[in-house]
């Protein structure tokens, strides 16, 4: 066995700890992780990824179906409405430049983020939602479907939002779901591939077992994780990923450039301030419901006193 496949089998248990965990990151990890590292083609790297990621998706639905973490009807109806708009989105992605639809996958992610790391400001008062209406799910998949067919990659990282931000359920509950509904959708992209690609099995079956290895211990980490903790850590590597993606659609000309990287660092930094301050006028906005609630108890004790005192007066 050569270092390079040791080294490639290692790093894809992160492949299976983050679908695990995140429900999301395992295609944007896979085929970077296949073409930089173990060497191969672009489009084989895709189809391998496809195979590696589905499969894992699949057993990670496991330990989170045990814990009661699945809506199965629907994941089942936004996996099937997602396939048919990833099946557009495919069609519709022929006519629009790479870079273009990169670009714009890069931004989606990070307007995700940020959505994902403020969290809903009702959470807290809705009770959670055993399942989700019909015809709200059909929506939600058939957009989804569509964008991440348009981007080709990135399924998680919109699935979990729809089904966290949009569609109300907890983040454990989108996770687990999101899991079933990219094993659905790397399936349909997998027979796609098939008639056209030549898959290096042996190398996809061990990247296979080290990423579903992985997926039981992030299922296993993401019951024990606070939900607002797992969803911010799924904001931020969000932010991460799309700030790369979209670094590498830049001219290779801005890479030498200082001005470019002092611009990046002020937004990078006014971007954290501006959620961290946020967040912190979320936090006071309770204590400060409860300083300007009227105090009822003083006026009865005052009334309670003149009452008392009315007696010695006379």
């Amino acid at each position: 066995m050569s270092a390079t496949l040791i080294l490639t089998v290692v790093l894809a248990v992160g492949i299976g700890v983050s679908l695990g965990l995140l429900g999301g990151g395992g295609s944007i990890l896979a085929v970077p992780l296949l073409v930089y590292v173990a060497g191969l083609p672009a489009k084989e790297a895709i189809a391998t990824s496809l195979l590696v990621v589905g499969a894992t998706s699949a057993a990670g639905v496991i330990p989170h179906a045990r814990a009661g973490r699945v809506r199965w009807r629907t994941g089942l109806i936004f996996g099937l409405a997602g396939m048919t708009g990833a099946y557009a989105g495919g069609r519709v992605a022929a006519y629009i430049p790479g870079a273009v639809l990169l670009t714009g996958f890069a931004l989606m992610m990070l307007a995700t983020a940020v959505a994902m790391i403020r969290g809903r400001r009702s959470a807290a008062e809705r009770p959670a939602r055993h399942e989700l209406p019909v015809l709200h799910v059909i929506a939600d998949g058939v957009v989804v479907g569509l964008v991440t067919g348009l981007v080709g990659a990135g399924g998680g990282f919109l699935v979990v939002p729809a089904l966290a931000l949009l569609g109300g359920l907890p983040m454990s509950v989108a996770v687990g779901t999101s899991l079933l509904v990219i094993a659905m959708k790397s399936v349909a992209g997998l027979a796609g591939y098939l008639s056209s690609v030549h898959i290096h099995w042996g190398l996809a079956i061990a990247v296979t077992v080290a990423a579903i290895a992985g997926s039981f211990l992030g299922g296993r980490l993401a019951g024990l994780i606070r939900e607002d903790v797992l969803r911010k850590a799924f904001g931020w590597f969000v932010v991460v990923m799309g700030a790369f993606v979209l670094a590498q659609q830049l001219p290779g000309q801005l890479w030498g450039r200082p001005e470019w990287w002092v611009a990046v660092a002020v937004v990078t930094a006014g971007t954290a301030a501006g959620v961290l301050l946020r967040q912190r006028h979320r936090r006071r906005e309770p204590c400060d419901a409860l300083a300007a609630a009227p105090d009822h108890s003083a006026p009865v004790l005052a009334s309670s006193g003149r009452r008392q005192g009315r007696p010695g007066s006379r």
